[in-house]
């Protein structure tokens, strides 16, 4: 097949949806993204990559419903899955390979994505049970960033966020506990949306943290992001931890979609001896610049107290929480902790040292630092903080796992904790050309608020999408 025409056509999902209007075939697009892949072979992106007479399969079954296109808002939209959520028939290993098992069901999340035309392509590589923010902690391999092969691409969710960057999908779910939906769109110059918890559900997804678990979405554009959340919210009664969207009668009127936002918002940044960049001026430079563009959309900046932020970020690995993470595998860890990677065992094992008292401790800490954070909500609509500190090379997280690890959930740790949503967004480039990102951070279901800002800051800022040479403003948006 003769792909001249369209190999180097943007996934991104709109540019797709009207070449599909056009008559573009979904099977050519599969051809290309399997010869884009290849391209990638060195980089251990993928756990399971579907086979390609498998997908040529399903888009030639989309291909035969093209008449249902306006009832299928993701019809042929190519998507990868962090391999810790599970699709029927498709091993999930969590990235251990001891821990495997085949699901005999989707995911209530891909079940919904099917239905809307998404076509998958296949699981991606991540931090061994969601455990890391550094995507280095894989027997499958370390992925490597698109940008410079020696840094790190972000956990947990590298594989996701890599192959959305390098084009390789349309989008991607990762899943965020303490930032691994946010950290690896940093790194990978794309746009990552960390709904409000239980607002898609969690069925199907290999539990880290239950409570606090949730299902993100890796994309280009938050548009797209957009478009992908609509297709997969949605109230789900056989998820304990899935909540109804509120209405919002006692709530600031927000935007109903991203056409729309306030012309005038305030949104709150840390104080100066709250800031910590661990000494990289790049990013620091960087995060000052984003101010002035906040700023330009009308934006009016408002120093906040970052405390409790800050003390409530610290209860999630330096507290008892992270025995949530052995309560979700303890059956494993009882038979087979020495089939997982040290540094896993490592964390998750450390949760032993903590007593029930421990736990309610933490939990009167927690509401403190809620009722501490609620005054500070006050001053703001949202806030903006650098998405992570710094960046990190691979060699440098080999040497010192955890510290770099912990550094960069400085600005991510304290969302689910506190109830928030967040959506990462590129902000541009250090003078070695990694990229930096910003997250804008707004109390639980205000999404439509972050998107329709992120929107306009992408426009703004008009920088390429992922790792590829194609612009925000030469893709239909």
């Amino acid at each position: 097949m003769d792909l001249e025409g369209i190999s180097n056509i943007s996934l991104d999902i709109n540019t797709l949806l009207l070449a599909y209007r056009s008559g573009q075939s979904v099977t050519a697009i599969v051809e290309l993204i399997y010869e884009r892949i290849a391209t990638h072979e060195h980089n251990p992106i993928w756990i399971t990559l579907l086979p390609k007479q498998q997908v040529l399969q399903a888009a030639a079954q989309l291909e035969a419903m093209r008449q249902d296109m306006p009832s299928l808002p993701l019809f042929g939209i190519p998507f990868a899955l962090k391999d810790n959520i599970d699709a029927n028939g498709v091993l999930t290993t969590a990235a251990c390979p001891a821990f495997g098992y085949m699901p005999t069901e989707d995911a209530m999340v891909v079940e919904k994505l099917l239905a809307a035309g998404a076509l998958l392509i296949g699981k991606t590589n991540l931090d061994q049970f969601a455990t890391g923010l550094v995507g280095t902690r894989s027997p499958y391999g370390v992925c490597q960033n698109p940008f410079d092969d020696r840094y790190i691409s972000g956990g947990s969710s590298s594989g996701s966020a890599v192959a959305v960057s390098a084009g390789l999908v349309s989008f991607a779910l990762g899943t965020d506990t303490a930032g691994s939906g946010r950290v690896p769109a940093a790194f990978n110059n794309i746009v990552g949306l960390k709904p409000s918890r239980g607002l898609i559900s969690n069925r199907g997804v290999v539990p880290a943290c239950r409570s606090l678990d949730c299902v993100s979405i890796f994309a280009l554009s938050c548009n797209d992001a957009e478009l992908v959340l609509a297709a997969c919210q949605g109230f789900d009664h056989q998820d304990i931890y899935c909540r109804d969207r509120p209405l919002p009668a006692n709530q600031q009127a927000l935007p109903k979609s991203s056409s729309q936002s306030l012309s005038r918002f305030r949104f709150g940044v840390p104080t100066q001896d709250w800031l910590e960049f661990f000494g990289d001026r790049e990013y620091q430079q960087l995060f000052t610049t984003s101010i002035s563009h906040l700023e330009a959309i009308g934006g009016q900046q408002v120093e906040i107290d970052y405390q409790p932020f800050y003390d409530a970020a610290q209860l999630l690995y330096s507290g008892p929480w992270v025995a949530e993470r052995l309560a979700a595998l303890a059956s494993f860890f009882e038979h087979s902790a020495d089939q997982t990677l040290e540094i896993t065992s490592q964390i998750i094992l450390g949760a032993n040292k903590y007593t029930a008292v421990d736990v309610f401790e933490s939990i009167y800490k927690l509401k403190s630092h809620q009722r501490s954070a609620a005054a500070e909500w006050q001053k703001m609509d949202l806030l903006l903080v650098p998405t992570t500190p710094t960046i990190y090379q691979i060699s440098q997280v080999n040497e010192e796992p955890l510290q770099l690890n912990t550094n960069l959930g400085y600005y991510t740790n304290f969302v689910n904790l506190l109830d928030l949503c967040a959506i990462a967004i590129p902000s541009g480039f250090r003078t070695d050309h990694l990229p930096f990102g910003i997250t804008l951070i707004a109390p639980a279901f205000n999404e439509n608020l972050l998107i329709s800002l992120g929107t306009k800051y992408q426009q703004q800022l008009n920088l390429p999408l992922g790792n590829t040479s194609i612009t925000y403003h030469q893709v239909s948006q």
